[in-house]
């Protein structure tokens, strides 16, 4: 069962409305019968849009045996043994999991190496030219001029 969140007083004749969502989603119209079941340790009131004494398969009344809370014929139930009427369905497409492709990056301590090398050459460059020659961000320039 899940909790919906939703809660209807009842009216002065003790009726209750059942929300809009709820019956969309459990295919009730109005003029529908309901079935309510209560269990009496617990104060548990559930319902279900009645379905009759009918196979749930093809609606036949006779031969019906029940199954699973379900009514089933005699008929759909040898059908469905023998696997009559019983389309394949395709399994599912596995799609390979999403891989970031990652650059091949080298440590910070070879690339403060490179940095400190690069520094000493061109003393005067800028850290965005570092960050070219090196093949990473201004903000990794800065990271690693703090290692230094």
């Amino acid at each position: 069962m899940k909790n919906t969140g939703m809660t209807r007083p009842l009216d002065t004749l003790g009726r209750i409305v059942v929300p809009k969502e709820m019956r969309t989603s459990m295919s009730i119209k109005a003029g529908d019968p309901l079935e309510f079941y209560l269990d009496v340790e617990t104060g548990f009131l559930s319902m279900r849009k009645y379905v009759g004494v009918s196979c749930n398969l093809c609606s036949s009344v006779k031969d019906l045996t029940y199954f699973r809370d379900s009514f089933l014929c005699k008929t759909c139930i040898l059908d469905l043994k023998g696997n009559k009427g019983v389309s394949q369905i395709p399994a599912p497409a596995v799609k390979e999991p999403y891989k970031e492709k990652r650059a091949n990056r080298s440590s910070s301590k070879k690339l403060a190496e490179q940095l400190r090398r690069l520094m000493h050459e061109h003393p005067t460059a800028k850290q965005g030219e570092y960050a070219e020659w090196l093949g990473v961000s201004q903000g990794r320039i800065s990271q690693l001029k703090k290692l230094l």
